[in-house]
């Protein structure tokens, strides 16, 4: 988990797919493990048709599974 802790501290806010490109990881790899920050308080998943915060607008908003670093 440390890899992904630090890939969103970095970036604040990010997708599932991103992130598994970013960490070279499954998608359901990473869900396991976001699904244990969000109980820790670490994360919080974004609300669907939230936007990234890339701000290009490539990907359908409601499409994107988005999470959130809030803190230690």
């Amino acid at each position: 988990m440390g890899f992904l802790t630090i890939l969103l501290k970095q970036r604040k806010r990010a997708s599932v797919i991103d992130m598994a490109l970013g960490l070279d990881a499954s998608p359901d790899a990473l869900k396991g493990m976001l699904a244990t920050l969000e109980r820790k308080g670490r994360v919080r998943r974004l609300a669907a048709g939230t936007g990234c915060a890339n701000g290009c607008c490539k990907c359908d908003p409601k499409t994107l599974e988005l999470y959130e670093w809030v803190g230690e």
